[in-house]
């Protein structure tokens, strides 16, 4: 699909790198000229073509403007997306944004794609997948003593359908990898950002209860 994009205005010939250098100065101090009123459309139309996920100092850069402009655009378009009910939607994950079909229009995109609907995760998948979203960055290990099981293979399955990610080692013993969520794990889940994720109420049970007989924990997921 073909893009068109207006061309800037020339700098002055006598000064050109003057010119740019000034301008630069101002949009890292944040006194650059004033957002465009057109800005949230703007963005939507670089997060359009942007290949991923971007970083707001991206965009900022592209656009010339301060940073904090781009961030209350961002927010300006993600209030106009829920607003009018539009099919798509602005996902923030680990500081980059993109983005996203809305997660009411999933199963007619997965028609009209002719994707394997029935792929569903298993419920040790879900369970390892909740520990990461509401733990991360969280080892293997810290996954087997919540679930009581051991969750080599689920890892592994999670990490093959992109849902987790390595972000590096702990400073533990052994330097255990360290697993957080994917973008395309908010997505799954219909997920703007971590923010959208319900509060978690844990009710510690009864020691009894959770040990199980004789304090046996079950042996499989």
């Amino acid at each position: 699909m073909k893009t068109t994009s207006q061309s800037e205005e020339p700098s002055p010939a006598d000064e050109p790198a003057a010119e740019i250098s000034d301008h630069q100065s101002a949009v890292i101090a944040g006194d650059a000229a004033p957002a465009p009123d057109n800005l949230p459309s703007l963005l939507e139309a670089l997060l359009f073509v942007a290949p991923g996920e971007v970083s707001p100092a991206m965009l900022a850069a592209a656009l010339e403007l301060p940073q904090a402009e781009v961030e209350r655009g961002l927010d300006e378009l993600a209030e106009a997306y829920a607003r009018a009910g539009r099919g798509l939607r602005l996902q923030r994950h680990r500081g980059r944004v993109q983005l996203t079909s809305a997660p009411e229009a999933g199963r007619f995109i997965e028609r009209f794609l002719g994707l394997d609907a029935g792929a569903r995760l298993s419920r040790a998948a879900l369970e390892a997948l909740a520990i990461v979203l509401y733990k991360q960055p969280v080892t293997r290990p810290q996954i087997d003593a919540i679930r009581g099981v051991n969750s080599d293979g689920v890892v592994r399955s999670l990490l093959l359908r992109g849902l987790i990610q390595e972000v590096g080692r702990a400073e533990a013993p052994g330097r255990p990898i360290l697993y957080s969520s994917t973008s395309e794990c908010l997505q799954y889940f219909g997920l703007s950002s971590l923010a959208d994720l319900p509060p978690l109420d844990l009710e510690e049970p009864p020691a009894e209860a959770a040990a199980g007989p004789e304090g046996a924990l079950p042996s499989n997921s």
